[in-house]
């Protein structure tokens, strides 16, 4: 099909694969999900286009709910006259779609984080991702500081994962379901150049890989 209108190529021919590969495929499986959704697990990941997590957890349709922004990040609940797009996808998958298990992920080389770090543009007073990367202004002070620039932005990266866990347990319905068992809370780190996944140990708070992960480890 010749498009000539302004929509890009490499979208229009990743769609004609889709439909003609995945869609064809799994046809029936698109059918139900026409129905209605219930997936079983949230992951709350950045926005970075590196770290897809459905490409990461090799998930099909209709398996993950995912919610996406500037560094994963999940803000204390505040029912006020606002508006909260990750608050609103939170209380959706949890109050609408019933998630057993909600999963923050954060990751190396973020660039919310490193901006915060670095204190550099766009994070300058007033505009968006400023007042957004801000909320760790607390948590980012808590972080022993080495000098080392990766080892100190991998610290704050794993910090921000603990800092969102922290903040789902403001929401009354989110606490009130893990206090009775019906949902889980994980905390997930994924190296973009290794491709090694570490996951949080709830007791003691290490984040542990998972398997072996590739032949070539190495640092994330």
């Amino acid at each position: 099909m010749d498009l000539t209108f302004d929509f890009p190529q490499r979208l229009a021919r990743g769609y004609q694969d889709f439909l003609s590969g995945r869609f064809h495929a799994e046809r029936n499986r698109y059918r139900q999900l026409a129905e209605g959704q219930s997936p079983e697990i949230m992951v709350i990941g950045c926005c970075d286009s590196r770290v897809a997590p459905e490409l990461i957890f090799d998930a099909g349709p209709g398996e993950i709910f995912v919610l996406r922004n500037v560094a994963n990040l999940v803000p204390p609940y505040e029912p006020d006259s606002h508006y909260h797009g990750t608050s609103s996808a939170i209380e959706f998958a949890v109050n609408g779609l019933n998630v057993k298990h909600i999963v923050v992920m954060g990751h190396a080389s973020c660039g919310g984080i490193r901006s915060y770090y670095d204190d550099a543009e766009p994070l300058a007073k007033g505009d968006f991702i400023g007042k957004w990367m801000s909320q760790i202004d607390a948590t980012a002070r808590k972080v022993d500081m080495t000098g080392d620039r990766v080892a100190d932005l991998r610290r704050l990266e794993l910090k921000v994962v603990e800092h969102s866990l922290k903040n789902l347990m403001t929401f009354p319905y989110i606490s009130q379901r893990v206090q009775r068992g019906e949902l889980q809370l994980h905390g997930a780190y994924f190296g973009v150049a290794t491709g090694l996944l570490f996951v949080r140990d709830s007791k003691s708070g290490e984040f542990v890989p998972v398997g072996e992960g590739p032949a070539d480890d190495g640092a994330a």
